[in-house]
């Protein structure tokens, strides 16, 4: 799954297969894809929708949902997963929530919090039909190290809620986290993301005869990284699942980066991927990738009976026909509701609303789609008719709040102007141009890698470059001053400063592969 899809949980029922993704401050809320043979993902929504179901307003960038683990049992589908509120200093505010639904498409059931100690929940289901929350626990002492071991605590499925005590099943010297517990041949395996989830990043497993240790790591250190191999093309490997095919093939989802090569920095534009590796159990009882390394293959056989063919790269384009936008679309820290986004005032066309600023984390008008290749052209064509400076719509490749571009349509004393604007790590600039906008305009971005070109044109023939290309290398995970986990997206967005309702429409929204030439 290219693109932002970091701490892929997966879950197999029957022949069909399920994949649980992170969103961060992105909504809906943990985005859901379906395979039948771990090759072809589709995507079927989001658990999470709404503001009851996703408590997202003001969340700090790179802060919300994090690490979502999704299960079955008793015929129902489970997801457990932390809405995280602070993020900077020693602390870190979060809850942990659990939902359910007879049917992975929904309805999910309202969330009920089960504490709130640490990120990274999961569930797990004993074969003696009990229950039990397994996460990471957090320790903001100034002496201590903040990750301070993984905790286990049974869960009453049906009352909501934790029952007995919490037990620390597993400390270690190094970073620990993204815990799930699985049972096979008489024990308990613990898999562990170690590291980080940076550069340093992989994954350990542990065992233990009995469910509350003592848990025991592998002798052989790390089952999956790529911290010492910086050639590969699959880099920060780690934070996984497993899972078994029907014909009892085993199969390991984790979550890698591909980054660029810019400034003589590696940078990871499109964030945390989504990748699959095959696995197999040893003779000693350990779990080891079938290419008897631990470093993480861009190619996998696929399971027994699976066919195989060729994906071309395809054309996206979105002419805003339907009522409703597809399931590509986010926005930020809150549900799309027609009082900012609507597809019906005005048929065929998207109308976006102008609100706060887009470094607001309150009320921002902005729609997007994960950008899946660092080689696109993205194009859009925009009707508005801005008065005053603080009105402006158009085109967006964002990070967050504090990095992103802007090109688009702005208010100016001598009429409506072409703008480019950024915010560099928190660092703002704009460019108002001498071009005067009285008619329908197409914006575009062309992505080359780390360079980004803005152009517009009046009649999408003849384009005329605005400023110079851009180091689109900021847009990700890799850059600025505070923690970033999500990756770069290409949208839409509307402020309003004076009036808070300017609409500015859009007639479709296009991307399409970039060539390099």
């Amino acid at each position: 799954m290219p693109g932002f899809h970091p701490d892929p949980s997966i879950l197999r029922v029957g022949a069909d297969y399920y994949v649980a993704n992170s969103t961060f401050e992105w909504s809906p809320g943990i985005r859901l894809h379906h395979s039948r043979d771990l090759r072809d993902w589709r995507p079927i929504g989001h658990a999470l929708t709404g503001n009851r179901m996703l408590p997202l307003r003001g969340v700090p960038d790179s802060g919300g949902v994090w690490a979502p683990s999704l299960s079955h049992h008793d015929g129902r589908f489970w997801l457990v997963y932390a809405v995280v509120y602070t993020t900077a200093g020693p602390f870190k505010d979060l809850d942990i929530f659990l939902v359910s639904a007879a049917s992975i498409t929904g309805p999910w059931s309202e969330p009920v919090q089960l504490g709130g100690g640490g990120f990274d929940p999961s569930l797990f289901h004993d074969d003696d039909g009990r229950s039990w929350l397994v996460n990471m626990t957090w320790d903001a002492r100034p002496d201590r190290s903040p990750f301070a071991g993984i905790v286990l605590q049974e869960v009453d499925l049906d009352g909501g809620r934790l029952v007995g005590e919490q037990r620390l099943i597993l400390t270690d010297d190094e970073l620990v986290e993204g815990p799930n517990l699985y049972r096979r041949d008489g024990w308990y395996y613990l898999m562990l993301a170690e590291g980080g989830t940076g550069w340093n990043h992989g994954i350990l497993m542990a065992r233990s005869r009995a469910i509350d240790g003592p848990y025991v790591l592998d002798p052989d250190g790390s089952l999956l990284t790529s911290r010492d191999n910086p050639g590969l093309t699959l880099q920060k490997a780690g934070h996984g699942e497993i899972v078994q095919t029907p014909t009892g093939e085993w199969y390991l989802v984790h979550l890698a980066s591909r980054p660029v090569l810019a400034r003589g920095e590696r940078r990871s534009m499109l964030g945390r991927e989504t990748c699959l590796q095959r696995v197999h159990w040893t003779d000693e009882g350990w779990l080891r990738l079938t290419n008897g390394t631990h470093w993480p293959e861009t190619e996998v056989q696929l399971p027994a009976g699976t066919g195989r063919e060729d994906v071309i790269p395809s054309v996206q384009r979105d002419e805003f026909e339907e009522t409703s936008l597809s399931v590509d679309w986010c926005s930020l820290r809150q549900p799309m509701t027609p009082n900012w986004v609507t597809l019906t005032e005005r048929p065929g066309w998207l109308r976006l609303r102008g609100r706060q600023s887009l470094r607001s984390r309150f009320a921002l008008s902005l729609v997007a789609q994960r950008l899946t290749s660092t080689q696109v052209v993205v194009t859009t064509s925009i009707e508005c008719a801005p008065e005053f400076p603080g009105q402006h719509a158009g085109l967006v490749f964002w990070y967050d709040t504090t990095t992103h571009f802007f090109l688009g349509i702005t208010g100016h004393e001598a009429g409506p102007r072409v703008v480019l604007a950024s915010s560099d790590d928190g660092r703002y600039t704009e460019q108002v141009t001498d071009i005067e906008v009285n008619a329908p305009l197409q914006l575009r971005g062309t992505l080359d890698n780390a360079n980004l070109q803005f152009s517009v044109s009046l009649d999408g023939e003849k384009w005329q470059d605005v400023g110079h290309p851009r180091d689109a290398s900021v847009l990700s995970d890799d850059y600025g001053s505070a923690l970033r986990f999500t990756g770069a997206f290409t949208g839409l967005a509307a402020v309003d400063s004076h009036t808070a309702h300017l609409p500015a429409d859009f007639a479709f929204f296009e991307i399409t592969p970039h060539s390099g030439k």
